[in-house]
């Protein structure tokens, strides 16, 4: 029986000997690779942007006569028609005025009459004067006296047409500064803002002081600021969305109207032709598109997160941008790849649009391959799992 426990005894030594070697020196394990497969999907490649809601058309509606505004018509947010009474200013000054150019027309219109009753007899003075010159019957001073007293009384009558000229411009002056204290809409729209009260004193013989301003908001302008760097990838016609803080999940879509050639900074800089900054100051360019506003939910200075579509591409081969490698000299990308037997190889691809989260593949790959991401060394894991298990805390 002794060689029988011998025998059983060598087995358990030959079990902890493999078992410990086990334990403490662990088989080598293969390389463990994170991938992503090739996809087919769309991808946008975009400009973002910060921008600023405003009406379509605003104008300042000001008063040109100067005097105490008499009633206001109107109340912030009243929606008004072209044409329609505003306010007014008190007009008696302007009426005193337009009196006195009618006054001063007519006295100009009497003179004038009363020189031609002169004209008439200076016309017949002369005919007489002449018809006895013939037959030597005055003198010649007589004559030539009533010929002087015709052509002055001529000038003068031309002189009164001239003055009668000027002063019906007085009169339709005054009627004009008359009508000023009647301020009217220009165009159909929205009180946006009341700037002066009733009762206030206005002055404009220097400059136009506001009233109200007037907006159209059936459809309103998103002024996005995109800075120096993405401008010059921005074009009218591009297809442009936004949303806004109040309804994240509402995406409004339009198409790039314009971009402003200058920089809104180059306002602050007066009548010079230059603009200038510091080295650490952004620059951005206004991109202007407009969105239908017919339910005025859109409000004014309301700020928009705005997103500008450059280029897209629908259902085409794409990868995780992490995948992409070193940038080869002829343009491409290095990505690894694994293969059917689960060894990592490296290949040479093609991209093409870019959303910041995946790539367009246009050569190098076909749809299943599966590109690397990462790589974990599988001995390391079992290691730290044996240390793990042979901590007294687990740890």
């Amino acid at each position: 029986m002794k060689w029988l426990y011998k025998a059983a005894a060598a087995v358990v030594l030959i079990g902890l000997g493999v078992g410990g070697k086990m334990f403490f020196f662990p088989t080598a394990q293969p390389m463990q690779y994170l991938t992503s497969p090739v996809t087919r999907g769309d991808v946008q490649e975009t400009v973002l942007a910060t921008g600023t809601l405003t009406a379509f058309k605003q104008v300042s509606v000001g008063a040109q006569a100067s005097g105490q505004v008499k009633s206001l018509k109107v109340e912030l947010g009243d929606a008004v028609k072209e044409g329609e009474l505003i306010a007014e200013i008190d007009s008696q000054s302007q009426k005193n005025a337009l009196s006195i150019a009618e006054a001063d027309l007519e006295k100009i219109k009497a003179e004038r009459a009363a020189k031609v009753a002169t004209l008439q007899q200076a016309q017949s003075e002369f005919t007489r004067q002449q018809g006895m010159l013939k037959s030597k019957a005055t003198s010649r001073q007589d004559y030539e006296d009533a010929q002087a007293t015709l052509a002055e009384t001529r000038a003068d009558i031309a002189s009164l047409d001239a003055q009668i000229v000027a002063a019906a411009i007085d009169v339709d002056t005054a009627k004009v500064d008359l009508g000023y204290t009647k301020i009217t809409a220009p165009m159909d729209g929205v009180i946006v803002a009341v700037i002066t009260k009733e009762g206030q004193t206005v002055n404009a013989s220097q400059s136009t002081p506001t009233i109200v301003k007037l907006a159209q908001l059936d459809t309103m302008t998103v002024e996005a600021e995109v800075s120096e760097a993405d401008v010059v990838h921005v074009k009218p016609g591009q297809k442009v969305f936004f949303t806004i803080l109040g309804e994240p999940d509402n995406k409004y879509e339009a198409t790039l109207r314009s971009i402003e050639p200058a920089p809104s900074s180059i306002a602050d800089d007066g009548d010079s032709t230059t603009t200038t900054s510091s080295s650490d100051e952004a620059i951005y360019y206004n991109a202007l598109f407009d969105v239908p506003n017919p339910d005025h939910k859109l409000r004014i200075s309301m700020t928009a997160e705005v997103t500008i579509v450059l280029d897209e591409a629908k259902g085409v081969p794409l990868i995780p941008e992490s995948a992409l490698g070193t940038k080869e000299a002829k343009g491409g990308y290095t990505v690894r790849v694994l293969d059917a037997e689960g060894r990592a190889e490296t290949r040479s691809v093609k991209v093409g649009l870019s959303d910041s989260v995946n790539i367009q593949v246009l050569d190098g790959l076909k749809e299943g391959d599966r590109v690397i991401l990462g790589e974990a060394d599988a001995d390391a894991v079992v290691r730290q799992e044996s240390n793990r298990h042979r901590s007294p805390m687990g740890l």
